[in-house]
């Protein structure tokens, strides 16, 4: 019946694995009254009491997935620090505690989900699934031929050469000077796609993810979201293995 604290937490709602494990290493998580800093704790569930933040901490019973049309103004975070707007206040009727699988920048807008299941978001962003995520950038130029190979072959960061990705040339505007870019990537670098156009000399004006996983955003407007179907869910659990 023991099971790692971090995993507790993650079931229970209040982070991905990964970010329970910071919370823990804070000093932000009480067991049965006492402050448990090391990460290699087990507990049992059903005897042991889990407190964080001064609030007992039960494991949700009931698995929800939502869909997101994120807007630009709000950070992909439960909380934050210095008062900005997060997604999580967009789905606020939401009665579990959600978190996002995975981010989008304050000013990036688009496709995100968001998930009480711990176990389904640490998969989903596992690196060996090779999750595909597409975005559309409006660059400040316009781009050229070779530059857009560069970026299809992958692209030498201060983190290391980006992995070979999906590039298509949407539009160019001459008049403005501007390029529209759709470009498919796999993994997962903080600012990834921003990244790699400005090692090339290109600053993102705009950047919207279009497609996570398969998914689309298809009627979803801007700021709204909705419960993922059975269909969805059973193309997302096919991708990472699970029947």
């Amino acid at each position: 019946m023991e099971e790692r604290l971090q995993k507790f937490l993650a079931r229970a709602g209040v982070a991905s694995r990964r970010n329970a494990e910071k919370l823990i290493l804070e000093g932000k998580v009480r067991v049965n009254g006492i402050v448990v800093k090391e990460l290699g704790t087990k507990i049992n569930p059903i005897k042991d009491k889990v407190f964080y933040e001064g609030k007992r901490l039960k494991p949700e019973d009931k698995k929800v997935y939502y869909i997101l049309n994120k807007p630009k103004g709000y950070i992909s975070s439960v909380k934050d620090e210095n008062g900005r707007k997060t997604i999580v206040d967009i789905l606020s009727d939401v009665k579990e505690r959600i978190f996002p699988i995975g981010r989008l920048d304050y000013n990036t807008e688009g496709l995100i989900l968001l998930t009480n299941d711990g176990d389904f978001m640490n998969k989903l962003l596992h690196p060996k699934y090779e999750i595909e995520k597409t975005y559309v950038a409006k660059i400040d130029g316009i781009i050229n031929l070779d530059d857009l190979h560069k970026l299809a072959d992958g692209v030498k960061l201060e983190d290391g050469k980006t992995a070979p990705a999906d590039v298509y040339l949407d539009s160019v505007d001459k008049q403005t000077k501007t390029s529209r870019v759709e470009i498919t990537i796999h993994e997962g670098r903080n600012r990834q796609v921003r990244r790699m156009f400005k090692a090339l000399g290109y600053e993102v004006k705009a950047l919207k993810r279009i497609a996570f996983a398969g998914l689309t955003l298809n009627r979803l407007k801007r700021g709204e979201y909705r419960p993922l179907t059975e269909r969805e869910l059973l193309k997302l659990r096919k991708l990472m293995g699970d029947k």
